[in-house]
């Protein structure tokens, strides 16, 4: 009878009246059924009595997120109400972001639980914390309210290798960072491969700096010091009867087997001045260590000074007043890359102008490379004084490469003091990585370095302005001589604190990035080398005491207006 009264009262409505009286109608019932819900309650859909008390996770209360968590995770839960154990499992949950659950083992106090990760987890990856609200107490009640909590592991303090001396420690890198260069040369040209998963590409510049490498190892006497003519003298008949030239200069990558140039890219397949520049560095160093009476280091020298004096620099001027950095036998000079302003290319200016044979003048040197003084800088970036360059100073194989046998220290021009140049660069890197004002994990005072290598979306010339939360190993540890204590506490980082996740078998694998859970899997020869070079240079000046003594290029920085 009731609903006959409503269906014809409703007739008598406007349509606008109808839906409003309808909306009403339908608002009252759902608050009908809630109250009688509410009204029946079951005993285990009770809520508003049990709820999520506190969080305590290595020493830290109540806090939403959690950063630099020690990997063996012990977290302390709270509640208002004795927990009901068999809804635990289902609804207090670790995962790791983008990943699966974890598992966890639970031990019950009364209103506390306690969890513990069954293995350690990652070190520097993002966890997430979850309380469901399927959660229950002992009588049945639901938590009022879920919870995540953000968590970030650090470093666990253990040592994953045994603690040696600093002196043992520098050794045992230098020896076993060699390995790359000496196992793992080319078998018939003997050159260095690009990259360990190269093949037959080997390369001009890492070359150079493989063959300042094994100085070191014959210095050192890793191997014995026949073996290493017997591989310089190789690599060098190679160079002069196997490897395409231009104009005497070599191309960044060449084929191992053929001496013939393999393309760096489309247009970039002649000559690359830079990397011969790289790979003369090292052999000029070798002609000034090998100094023996025998015919083999005889013929070395001899060897090393023919290729050296064939090298036409200033054709590379293109008749104008700065050098070029590509020249191609089917594309010309289409590249039109000038080498000029502050980066890794300053030995090529200086080998340039040392040459016995095809020498450059100073003016090419300040109007090209010095751009007429607008390589200057002189800004300060964390209250540091940088010369020349750009802001904060780029990567910082721009402090290296060069400077592998080139002495920074009273080094000066008219544009800098390149003992400051380096040492600023360097200390600017450092105190942009403890800063780390993007938040990538694991960046510290200990964990720093940014410099070109590999990364988890390609390699790239990483540096305060160009930050894809890359370290590389060889940034930090090629700037031994510049920051020799902020250099050991990243190399005790590195090798003890990370352990095997970067120490392989030839030396610190190239990069890393925390914030993404990646490590590189290959070496790089052109990291590789540095770290060898400049951990003997702050060791013993040794490369820097070959190269400097050179006659030759004593004239070329005398030429150029250095003091030295």
């Amino acid at each position: 009878m009731m609903l006959q009264i409503k269906e014809i009262t409703l007739m008598h409505m406007s349509k606008q009246s109808i839906q409003l009286y309808r909306l009403r109608y339908l608002l009252l019932f759902i608050i009908t059924v809630m109250l009688w819900s509410c009204g029946s309650k079951e005993h285990d859909d009770l809520s508003g009595t049990f709820q999520f008390s506190g969080i305590e996770i290595g020493g830290v209360k109540n806090a939403e997120s959690y950063v630099e968590i020690d990997p063996n995770l012990h977290i302390t839960l709270t509640f208002s109400e004795e927990i009901n154990q068999s809804s635990i499992k289902d609804n207090i949950t670790l995962q790791k972001i983008s990943s699966g659950p974890i598992a966890l083992t639970f031990s019950i106090q009364d209103k506390t639980v306690i969890l513990q990760t069954t293995e350690k987890l990652d070190i520097f990856t993002a966890y997430q914390l979850i309380i469901n609200t399927g959660l229950k107490s002992s009588t049945g009640n639901r938590i009022q309210m879920g919870k995540v909590f953000s968590i970030s592991t650090g470093i666990d303090n253990i040592d994953k290798f045994p603690r040696i001396t600093d002196e043992e420690l520098l050794t045992l890198v230098q020896k076993q960072t060699f390995r790359y260069f000496w196992d793992f040369g080319h078998p018939v040209s003997g050159m260095a491969r690009e990259r360990s998963s190269s093949g037959d590409i080997v390369t001009t510049g890492g070359t150079g700096f493989g063959i300042m490498a094994m100085i070191v190892a014959a210095e050192r006497e890793f191997i014995d010091r026949r073996a290493t003519v017997e591989r310089l003298l190789r690599i060098v008949r190679f160079l002069k009867n196997d490897a395409n030239t231009y104009h005497g200069a070599f191309a960044h990558w060449i084929n191992g087997t053929t001496g013939r140039t393999q393309p760096f890219s489309e247009k970039d397949n002649g000559a690359d001045l830079v990397e011969t520049s790289f790979l003369f560095q090292g052999l000029l160093a070798a002609r000034s260590y090998f100094t023996g009476e025998d015919p083999e280091e005889k013929e070395l020298r001899e060897r090393i000074t023919q290729l050296w004096e064939s090298v036409e620099w200033n054709w590379f001027q293109r008749n104008e007043e700065v050098l070029y950095w590509h020249w191609s036998p089917d594309y010309g000079w289409e590249m039109n890359h000038k080498i000029k302003g502050w980066n890794e290319s300053l030995i090529t200016y200086v080998l340039a102008a040392s040459s016995p044979t095809f020498p450059i003048d100073k003016s090419v040197y300040d109007n090209g490379w010095a751009d007429q003084g607008s390589i200057r800088n002189n800004g300060f970036y964390y209250d540091f004084k940088l010369p020349l360059g750009s802001s904060y100073g780029g990567p910082l194989f721009f402090a290296h490469y060069s400077f592998l046998g080139l002495n920074p220290k009273n080094l000066k021009d008219q544009y800098a003091d390149y003992w400051q140049q380096n040492v600023h660069h360097t200390k600017i890197n450092h105190a942009y990585c403890h800063e780390n004002p993007s938040n990538y994990l694991g960046y510290s005072e200990v964990c720093w370095g940014l410099t070109a290598s590999d990364g988890n979306t390609g390699y790239s010339a990483h540096s305060p302005t160009n930050d894809k939360g890359v370290i590389a190993p060889t940034a930090a540890l090629s700037s031994m001589p510049y920051t020799p204590d902020e250099s050991m506490d990243a190399l005790h980082f590195f090798y003890y604190k990370m352990g095997d996740k970067l120490w392989k078998e030839h030396g610190f694998m190239d990069a890393f990035n925390l914030n993404a859970g990646w490590y590189a899997n290959d070496f790089l020869a052109i990291d590789q080398g540095p770290i060898i070079v400049m951990i003997e240079n702050h060791r013993t000046e040794l490369l820097w005491n070959l190269f400097m003594d050179i006659p030759e290029i004593q004239t070329g920085l005398t030429r150029l207006g250095f003091t030295f």
